[in-house]
Formats: structure tokens, sequence, C-alpha cells
């Protein structure tokens, strides 16, 4: 077994859509790498490729929201994951609502978390992007987070 489905099977993590706008666009994109990292402020964090198109977007705006997915919403994960923005219109046909600030939240998601940036730092080939809550809301109550599992993503593909 490859050493990241270990990790992915051993360090458990939930899965996310992190939406964000730029000027009049919205964009969004699955994620699995998102922590708390701080109780005063109200800190939460989120590792993103520097290449992705929503990093290109939260720079933009300084916002970025976190989307929680529930357990039986891996079909919409793989919708947010396994295409870019720049090619599609990722919002096409899925409802959603705005938060505080703007940022796309999705009528489906379990629970949200908007952020304001308030740093971010390099760490290998993602960026670790440090936001502040400046709105959040539970959704759905009682629905389970999905639970991130490798071969749920990428079938048998070893890494």
């Amino acid at each position: 077994m490859g050493l990241q489905k270990v990790i992915s099977a051993y360090i458990p993590q939930g899965v996310f859509v992190v939406t964000s706008k730029m000027n009049d666009k919205i964009n969004g994109m699955t994620a699995a790498w998102v922590s708390q990292v701080s109780f005063r402020p109200r800190l939460l964090a989120v590792a993103i490729a520097p290449q992705r198109y929503t990093y290109e977007f939260i720079k933009n705006s300084g916002l970025f929201c976190i989307n929680t997915l529930g357990k039986n919403q891996i079909d919409l994960a793989k919708h947010f994951g396994f295409k870019s923005g720049r090619n599609t219109n990722k919002f096409e046909n899925v409802a959603y609502i705005y938060s505080l600030n703007g940022c796309p939240v999705l009528k489906d998601a379990i629970a949200y978390f908007e952020c304001q940036v308030v740093g971010e730092c390099q760490a290998g080939d993602h960026i670790i992007v440090i936001g502040e809550v400046t709105d959040h809301k539970i959704l759905k109550e009682g629905v389970e987070p999905l639970i991130f599992r490798w071969e749920d993503f990428f079938g048998g593909v070893e890494d």
C-alpha cells in the first residue's frame, strides 16, 4: 500500500468544498486538508495547491468558505474535485446561496464556515491558507460528515 493511502487510512479527514469569489465570478474545489488551528481567534486552515483556480480567487478576494459535506455526498465532492473551474461552471445545476461576505455556500452542505484570510504559508507543494471565521451556520443537523477514503476517489490507483 502506498504511503498516501496509509496516511489517508490512519489520519482521517473530512471532505469539503472550498469556495470563493473573484469580482462577479465564483468557484469551488474539493479539499480534504482542512483543520481548525486556533480557538482565539477562531482560525481555520486549508491546504491548496497554488496552481488551483480557487486559490487565485482566494488571493484576489481574501475570502474563502469551507462547505462541509455529508456522508452521502461523494458525487458532489467528485463534481467539485475532478474538473477545473477554468473550463467549466461547477455551479451550473448546483443550488447555492451566499455567505455574509458573498462566498458561495452549497445549499446541500451540512455546514459552512466563511473565513477572512489572515495569513498563509508554504507547505511543500501546497499553500496553507489561514482564515478567521466571519460567518457560519449548520444547515443540516445530525448528518455525519463525509470522511475521505482514498479508494472512494481514486479506486485502485497507487499514489
